[in-house]
């Protein structure tokens, strides 16, 4: 059974259609990358999924069932625009969110203390949200979403404001939850984490799908375009435009893009007859480059 389905989901503001005919699914223990540029309507569709707003037409299952608000116990929710209750102690705040999603009291204080210690937050637990680092709330923020260990986990940008070592510990907690057996479903900028996490992706623009599927399979089918590359001699085969897109020179290295359809072992050819060649790889495109080629081709 999936744990979520979207079908043909649809959602205007005005004039304006924000998400357009959109259809994905997502299975028990998958990291999910729903990706896309600033206003391409990533946060408008977890609204949706949660119900904060409702879509214009599409129906939207969740375990199985259409439009099921009594299972919204059963996920875990990080919006984008970080909502604690300020005046609330740290403590208090875990209780509150655990209780609203049904969870019984001797099973949530056994918990509380073990992840408040393991987020470095033990020593706040009896100060206010409000005396907390954007940091530490957006931590605690996102402690309230897995607490109740859900089905479903909905994270909009979990790494942001998150110093390297917590964007570290976040993740770890994810892959935990993907583990156990939930869905994940998370939005996010930066390409090289998704990249790193994601079993599959969804990839918007204006509100419409242009990717979707394993990511695995979705890099493969771009095709080997980059070589790395090491040489001493001339470099004039890097400005043959019938075999090079482009490249970057690191000083150590040199990032090729080969034109499509060149094979590597045709540059290769070329490459040894201008110089000596003491390092050649080929590299699957980045899921950054392949964001780059669908945003900048739509």
């Amino acid at each position: 059974m999936e744990t979520l389905r979207l079908e043909n989901v649809s959602k205007s503001f005005d004039k304006v259609e924000a998400v357009k005919s959109l259809n994905f699914s997502v299975s028990p223990g998958t990291m999910y990358g729903f990706l896309g540029p600033n206003g391409a309507g990533k946060t408008t569709t977890l609204r949706m999924i949660m119900e904060i707003i409702l879509p214009d037409a599409g129906a939207i299952h969740l375990l199985g069932q259409p439009n099921a608000l009594y299972l919204r116990d059963r996920v875990g929710y990080l919006p984008e625009e970080r909502g604690l209750y300020r005046k609330m102690k740290v403590h208090e705040a875990l209780h509150f969110f655990a209780e609203l999603k049904g969870m019984r009291k001797k099973d949530y204080l056994a918990k509380v203390n073990i992840w408040l210690d393991r987020f470095d937050l033990g020593p706040a637990r009896d100060k206010k949200v409000e005396e907390l680092s954007k940091g530490n709330q957006q931590k605690l923020q996102f402690l309230t979403t897995v607490l109740h260990e859900p089905d479903l986990v909905i994270l909009d940008e979990p790494f942001m404001g998150l110093d390297p070592l917590n964007v570290q510990l976040v993740k770890d907690v994810m892959l935990e939850q993907k583990k156990r057996g939930a869905a994940i479903v998370f939005s996010t900028h930066q390409m090289h984490e998704a990249e790193r996490l994601c079993d599959a992706i969804c990839l918007i623009n204006r509100g419409e799908k242009m990717l979707d599927g394993n990511l695995a399979s979705i890099k493969k089918s771009y095709g080997p375009k980059n070589i790395i590359l090491s040489y001493t001699g001339k470099s004039d085969y890097l400005q043959d435009q019938a075999l090079v897109e482009h490249y970057n020179d690191y000083g150590q290295y040199v990032e090729v893009t080969l034109q499509k359809g060149v094979a590597p072992k045709a540059f290769l050819y070329r490459a040894l007859e201008h110089a000596e060649i003491t390092r050649f790889e080929v590299a699957e495109p980045s899921l950054h480059e392949i964001f780059l080629s669908v945003v900048k081709s739509n």
